[in-house]
């Protein structure tokens, strides 16, 4: 199994003071720290105009940041919300990040669903389902050093430069349950991305099982990969994570509320929105939906994701904690790594398919 760190700050002040410079600390030393204890990825994601998530609404920026820090790691956006962008655009932004990081760019691709947010590209709204998957054949058309077909109307459009190190990155569709969104993406020939904020293990099982058949249908090399975002946190005690983290935790999700709750939900009462985001929070600590506690109980609830079908767990760390408690943590969680990278006793298996979980989608070597 696979572990990364995932990126998703609620950004809880005004952007100046003294605590705006050091906003990308933990996503830097979070990223020198993951690049030198063997971990897989580092995602940022794409959010803009709310402060949850506020801190990144341009993973190509902050991925670059990436790539300048660290050697080895892979630098992923997750996601780039495709109708909000021409897709020339998506195509340059992250051949740029793949030149940087020396090869080590991908990126996942969401539709978008917050109609705030196509203030940026209005126009591309009313399509975005059909848009995101579109996307996927073209930018690695466009990878490949093809031009845009009729994109100014004379027949042949244009092609970009440069091209990215290794022809055709790797690509994932971040889906928050949607099965179709799984199909879509096993035929396609690319991963998925997705979260237990809407889903139970048993539905992912459903639906990492149903992506793979389509993966296979479709003639594609590998049988894909499924990355799980799950809200991470580990210590010596799991009761003590669990007092540490039930603030932040409890406020991050008051924050998500605003966004993707009831169009009235910021003018709610204090001990309204705390009832509100009450079952989520145990879900979370107690449930299974959170890598909460010592590195042992996040060793089983590991295993229960791997049976579920996951190839890699994306560690979302960022949802409040300060950045030092966060920074010195990452050594517990840099222990569960050691473990879940040990080879398995004889006879038994230790993932769903050998090698790595982008030689699993069959993208590139």
């Amino acid at each position: 199994m696979d572990l990364s760190l995932f990126y998703f700050a609620d950004d809880a002040d005004d952007g100046t003071g003294p605590d705006a410079a050091g906003r990308y600390r933990l996503l830097l030393e979070g990223a020198r720290f993951a690049d030198a204890h063997g971990f897989t990825a580092v995602w940022t994601p794409e959010r803009h105009f709310h402060r949850f998530g506020g801190n990144y609404p341009n993973p190509a920026v902050t991925g670059a940041a990436v790539a300048a820090c660290t050697e080895r790691i892979a630098i992923r956006a997750g996601s780039v919300v495709a109708p909000l962008h021409h897709v020339l655009r998506i195509a340059e932004d992250w051949a740029v990040v793949d030149g940087l990081s020396g090869g080590r760019a991908g990126l996942s691709l969401a539709s978008g669903w917050n109609e705030d947010d196509f203030v940026l590209r209005p126009e591309g709204y009313a399509d975005r389902a059909r848009t995101v998957v579109e996307s996927i054949d073209t930018l690695r058309r466009l990878w490949r050093g093809e031009r845009l077909a009729d994109a100014d109307g004379r027949g042949e459009g244009p092609r970009i430069y440069p091209l990215p190190v290794r022809g055709e990155l790797p690509m994932w569709l971040t889906s928050s349950g949607n099965p179709e969104t799984f199909r879509a993406a096993g035929r396609a020939g690319v991963g998925v991305l997705t979260h237990l904020a809407g889903q139970d293990l048993a539905g992912l099982a459903e639906r990492t099982a149903e992506y793979r058949r389509a993966f296979a249908a479709a003639g594609h090399a590998g049988d894909g990969h499924v990355v799980l975002m799950v809200h991470t946190r580990l210590g010596p005690d799991t009761e003590a994570v669990t007092a540490e983290v039930r603030g932040p935790l409890q406020d991050y999700l008051v924050s998500a509320l605003t966004l993707f709750g009831p169009a009235d939900a910021a003018s709610w009462s204090p001990a309204r929105t705390r009832a509100a985001v009450r079952p989520a929070m145990e879900r979370y600590l107690r449930g299974g939906c959170g890598l909460f506690g010592t590195v042992e109980r996040a060793e089983e609830l590991v295993d229960r994701y791997r049976r579920a079908g996951v190839d890699e767990i994306a560690c979302l760390i960022d949802f409040g904690l300060p950045a030092d408690a966060v920074l010195d943590g990452l050594e517990h969680l840099a222990e569960l790594r050691r473990r879940l990278a040990a080879p398995a006793p004889a006879g038994e298996s230790s993932g769903n398919s050998p090698g790595t979980g982008e030689n699993r989608a069959g993208q590139h070597p």
